[in-house]
Order: C-alpha cells, then sequence, then structure tokens
C-alpha cells in the first residue's frame, strides 16, 4: 500500500518508454502544481535505444535534475560551446549519476524483459501513483511507411508492427494505475492479414495479461479519448482517440492518435483536453534570426558556397520568361513582378546560420511562451541546409507564390523551367500524385505535420521568406514542436531533425499531463 500523497509537494513517478528525445515526457516534467509550483510529475525513467535520441534524453535529464531555474552556469556554457560535455557532467556528478540512471539507453524486446523489469521495479520503488508513457515506432503504421513497405513480401511480418506488445508486457507486469499511449494517424488504417491493428490494439490494452496467456486475470483498464471525453469508453469509435494538436494550442497541423488508459479499479473517468487556438507559424519563429540556406555542388563538381554566388543562382530567375509561361494564370502579374523584385534585391539574409538568442515577445499563447528562457544567450540548431541551385530557384519562386497567392503552390503552377527533371511530374502536374512537392510553410497559418522526413529534405518544409530561400531549421522545426529554446538536441543535424520530426510536442504533452495528474490526485492513494 502507497503512501498517501500530500498533493502540495508530490510528484507523480513516470515511466517514458520508445522515449525518443523526450517530448512526452518533457511535457509531463514541465508540468508545475498552481499552489506551490512544484513539479507534478519526475521522470524516474526514460528507455530509448537509438544513440543521439538517448544523448539528447541524457543530456535534458541532466538539466531536470535542478530545480526549475537553477540549472548551473556550466550547462548554458555547454551551449555555447565553452565546455564539453565530459566537463559539464563531471562538475556536477551527482546530477549526472542520477541522469544516467534515468536516462537508459535499451532495446525493448523479449530478450531484454527481464533487464527492463528490474530497471522498473527499482526506479519505482513502493510507488502506486504513477504514469506510464510512450509510443511505439511507428513506421509500420505510417501511410508513407506502409507504401514504402508493401512491395516487400515479408511488410506483415515486420516486428514493428508488434512493438505495442513491449509496452503490453509493461502493463501486464507492473499495472500502472494510468498509460498513455501515442501512434500516427495511420495506426487506425494499418491491416495485417486484412484485419485492422488498432481493433487489436484496443483489445489488447483493455485486457493486457490475456493478450499473452488468452486467460483473464483481473487487470484490465478503461479506455479514453482526450478529443471526445463524452463517449462512453465501452463504444469508442478507434477514430475517436485522433487528437489534432492544432485544436489543442500547437502551432502544427499535427493528427496522432493518444489513448488513456485507467485500471479498472479506478472508478474516475479523464476530462477531455479544451480546444483553444494556436498561434501561426510566423508568431511561432519570425523573431528567429534570418539566415540563407547553402548552395550545394551539382553533378559532383567542386562550386563556391559564398554570398556572390548565391545570388547569382537565385537572380536567374529574372532570365526565365515567366511572363509568357504564366499568362493567363491566377495572380500572373503580381507574381512576375515580385519575381523581378525578389531578383534584383539586395536584402537577402547573409548568414548560414545563427546563434543570436532573443526571447520570443510577451504573449498570450501559452504553447509560446513557454519556449523562453530568461538566462539563454545563444540560440543552437540555427543552421540552414545546402540546397542545389535549381532547387534554391524553385524555393524562391514557391515562397514568392505563397506571399502573392496565399496558399503553396502545386506543380502545374510551376513555370516548365522550374520543374524538376523528375519521372512523376507529369502526374503530379495533372494532380494525380506528388503534386505539393514543394510545400510552403504559410506564416499566417499553423505549419503543416513536422515529420521524421524533414531529416531527409526540405522540400516539405520551404521557409515562407523568399529572402532566406531555404527549409526549416532545426530549431524552427523545434519551436513548432513547442520544445523549449534550451532544449538541445544531440548527434549530427540530420539525427536531430529525425528526433523532432518523431517528437510529440511539448505543449500538448504538458496539457495531457494536467489531466493525468487530476486522475491520479482524485485517485489518492492507489496500491
Amino acid at each position: 500500500m502507497s503512501r498517501e500523497p500530500d498533493l502540495h509537494t508530490f510528484s507523480y513517478p513516470v515511466v517514458d518508454v520508445f522515449a525518443g528525445p523526450g517530448g512526452l515526457g518533457e511535457g509531463f516534467a514541465a508540468l508545475n502544481r498552481d499552489e506551490t509550483h512544484s513539479r507534478a510529475f519526475k521522470n524516474i525513467l526514460s528507455i530509448e535505444r537509438d544513440k543521439h535520441a538517448h544523448s539528447t534524453l541524457l543530456l535534458r535529464h541532466f538539466f531536470r535534475h535542478f530545480p526549475d531555474g537553477e540549472a548551473p552556469d556550466e550547462y548554458y556554457d555547454y551551449l555555447r560551446g565553452g565546455v564539453c560535455r565530459e566537463e559539464l557532467f563531471s562538475s556536477y556528478c551527482q546530477e549526472a549519476k542520477a541522469a544516467e540512471a534515468s536516462a537508459v539507453r535499451l532495446s525493448l524486446k523479449p530478450d531484454n524483459h527481464k533487464k527492463v523489469s528490474r530497471l522498473i521495479k527499482k526506479r519505482l520503488g513502493k510507488s502506486g501513483s504513477w504514469v506510464l508513457v510512450g509510443g511505439p515506432p511507428c513506421q509500420a503504421y505510417s501511410l508513407v511507411g506502409r507504401s514504402r513497405m508493401r512491395s516487400d513480401p515479408d511488410f506483415e511480418k515486420d516486428e514493428r508492427h508488434f512493438l505495442y506488445r513491449e509496452y503490453l508486457q509493461i502493463i501486464s507486469e507492473h499495472r500502472p494505475p494510468v498509460f498513455v499511449m501515442e501512434n500516427v494517424k495511420g495506426l487506425l488504417s494499418a491491416r495485417v492479414r486484412e484485419k485492422l491493428m488498432i481493433d487489436r490494439i484496443l483489445a489488447d490494452l483493455s485486457n493486457p495479461v490475456s493478450a499473452f496467456t488468452g486467460k483473464k486475470n483481473g487487470l484490465s483498464y478503461s479506455l479514453y479519448s482526450l478529443s471526445e471525453p463524452d463517449i462512453p469508453s465501452e463504444e469508442a469509435d478507434p477514430r475517436s482517440f485522433l487528437v489534432r494538436a492544432e485544436e489543442f494550442g500547437v502551432p502544427q497541423a499535427r493528427h496522432r492518435i493518444f489513448i488513456v488508459g485507467v485500471r479498472s479499479d479506478i472508478d474516475i473517468k479523464p476530462k477531455g483536453l479544451k480546444p483553444h487556438d494556436a498561434p501561426t507559424l510566423g508568431e511561432t519563429i519570425s523573431e528567429l534570426p534570418r539566415v540563407r540556406s547553402g548552395l550545394s555542388s551539382r553533378g559532383g563538381s567542386r562550386q563556391a558556397d559564398d554570398l556572390v554566388t548565391w545570388k547569382k543562382e537565385i537572380g536567374k530567375l529574372s532570365k526565365m520568361r515567366f511572363k509568357r509561361a504564366l499568362r493567363g494564370a491566377e495572380h500572373a502579374s503580381e507574381l512576375t513582378g515580385s519575381i523581378e523584385m525578389l531578383s534584383a534585391s539586395g536584402d537577402f539574409a547573409t548568414e548560414r546560420f545563427s546563434n543570436r538568442y532573443r526571447r520570443p515577445r510577451p504573449t498570450n499563447h501559452a504553447a509560446i511562451s513557454m519556449l523562453g528562457d530568461s538566462r539563454l544567450n545563444v540560440l543552437t540548431g540555427h543552421e540552414a541546409r545546402s540546397h542545389m541551385g535549381s532547387d534554391l530557384r524553385r524555393y524562391a519562386y514557391a515562397a514568392t507564390f505563397a506571399e502573392v497567392a496565399k496558399r503553396s503552390p502545386k506543380l502545374s503552377d510551376f513555370p516548365e523551367a522550374l520543374l524538376p527533371n523528375h519521372r512523376n511530374v507529369d502526374e503530379g502536374c495533372k494532380g494525380e500524385m506528388f503534386s505539393d512537392r514543394f510545400r510552403v510553410q504559410l506564416r499566417e497559418k499553423v505549419s503543416t505535420t513536422i515529420t521524421s522526413h524533414i531529416s531527409k529534405d526540405g522540400h516539405y518544409f520551404i521557409h515562407y521568406d523568399p529572402k532566406q530561400c531555404r527549409s526549416l531549421t532545426v530549431r524552427e522545426a523545434a519551436r513548432l514542436q513547442t520544445f523549449p529554446d534550451n532544449y538541445k538536441f544531440e548527434g549530427p543535424r540530420t539525427a536531430q531533425y529525425h528526433q523532432v520530426g518523431n517528437a510529440v510536442p511539448v505543449y500538448l504533452a504538458r496539457q495531457i499531463a494536467e489531466i493525468i495528474a487530476d486522475v491520479l490526485d482524485r485517485a489518492g492513494e492507489i496500491s
């Protein structure tokens, strides 16, 4: 039997599996109680197997082992590059050791069941009131992943279809009072042997032990939707578990499944998320310093990557015969004039990266107000990628088109001279496939979904400013995922993009944490 917690000071333990860089766990850790401003949750264990995501996670756990606002100056020195990570950790051995105990690099698979079990038991101790959170990897459920893997004869045997069973294993053995499971929207239509995976997953989460043994042992869970809380759990349509993040203050149209399970002996129904407006993309990232894209080599030949050469590449737009190509098109005259002004402009961004930090302006948007840090004096992750000269011109054209037309262009809106030499271009121009291959993120709207694909190319994540002529930086993507500016992503830039794209928006996670804290508060003592 656990002790009755003092709700004014007690922090509920959180076990976070498939943790990635820690977005879901960060949202829980960021929730403070109104009365005392003490933390409502403590991340006692986060498990992640990817080395770069784990490195990010470990650093954040180190940061979180200090009270709010009391991280050491050396942490900020590390962000500036003034000290290395080893020096930072050696200066605060106790906190570093605690972080290494709570952020663990480990694969969740049958061979590691005993190790995981021991870790959870050790970290939980006698705590009865705690929460399990996590999102099993989703490549096999995502729409993009399935389209790429469908030709693989072993697709239905892919282990990633069943990684949720590792999550289920933990539920079965450790009986958390509450759990939160996150996954991609594609789970709603994913099938294995012609049967919907979502139906199987919901049945297994409701009766986790019977999923392994075929026998019920009394452990069962009521499953709840966060976006449609009024629907009885036993009647819930799988689609009711879909959460549209932009409806809950996140500056991104991110649609994901969230399933809340409450152990059946706890007769408490969770509240739902409260809809409210999201800030626009411009409100979220416009105060970050302007940076220009780089210029990558083409055809194996070296090309200078300097401002003069970069401007010349964009200037080639003025030599293209847009008037003839756009004749009769909507906005043709205004677009042609804007392109000519852009080509002649000298007001381009000049730097490839910037570490100059300025806090976001005071705002009523809670999602933005959580980004800043008054002690932070350096910006991390704000470096533009390089693009070929031909893509620079496409980006410049696309961003200019978006300014004029107030929408991102389709391939059919591009003049022929700017179309890429790809086999699917004709189909794209007809609107049959990949018609939005070059997608501008519109300043006055929320962004489209930040996905892990941002790590591969920037065509779907073009910045709205033609004078920067680039895709979004890691820091911009992180802001759209509502990660605080003092959150540093480790590893090479590609790995950083991948981490950000796979994460849960921190602001959304914090709202979910508030709902879970309310359930645990009302439950009182839990055995």
